[in-house]
């Protein structure tokens, strides 16, 4: 074989990865099952009911609803799920006006006032997904939050306003861990006082 053909056999492998990762990374920013679709639309100057709405993703990745359980809504871009949502409205509607907002499922845990799965837009920051949740407590270590996404942890200092990984936007499955601040006294000093009057208590035992 030669290296001429040796070297566009490698470009084309190496162009073939590339759009491979591209794709996965569309995907991976994309709808999820568990996501929702927040639908609205106008009609002969009227929202239109029947086609109005909060859709959630089901498992095969269509809107569960009568209607639009034909349109697929996983697999691909954000931005591509209006072209699919148009399309299927056309059929039934002349020149329908429409807003279509996906809405993504992320748990927010830890130190906040009120942990819980939240669906938000998908223009929503970390920092926005934490205020969402009551905001962090007086014990909470905005410093080093973790943001758990694809089975990896990146941190994320909530504590500078200037900080870019707080304007970090979420995607669909995020986990956000708001931890505990650490108190000297309460996680160190605390446990050895306990095991030291632990101990003490035993010696006072076996002496009588």
């Amino acid at each position: 074989m030669s290296r001429i053909l040796k070297s566009l056999l490698l470009l084309a492998g190496l162009i073939a990865a590339g759009n491979a990762r591209a794709q996965s990374a569309a995907n991976s920013e994309g709808l999820n099952p568990g996501d929702q679709v927040r639908i609205l639309v106008w009609g002969q100057n009227a929202v239109q009911p029947g086609f109005s709405g909060d859709f959630m993703v089901a498992p095969n990745g269509t809107l569960v609803h009568p209607l639009y359980r034909d349109v697929q809504v996983t697999g691909i871009p954000l931005a591509a799920v209006e072209d699919r949502v148009r399309t299927f409205l056309t059929r039934y509607l002349t020149n329908p006006q429409f807003v279509v907002m996906p809405l993504l499922k992320v748990i927010v845990s830890g130190e906040v006032r009120t942990p819980n799965v939240l669906s938000v837009p998908s223009e929503t920051t970390v920092a926005q997904a934490v205020v969402l949740a009551g905001g962090p407590t007086s014990n909470a270590n905005t410093q080093h939050v973790k943001l758990l996404r694809d089975r990896q942890e990146i941190a994320v200092d909530l504590s500078r306003a200037d900080s870019q990984a707080a304007s970090l936007q979420i995607r669909s499955g995020d986990q956000i861990l708001v931890p505990t601040k650490t108190n000297a006294l309460r996680d160190y000093i605390g446990p050895v006082t306990s095991t030291i009057a632990a101990v003490a208590a035993i010696a006072s035992f076996f002496r009588h």
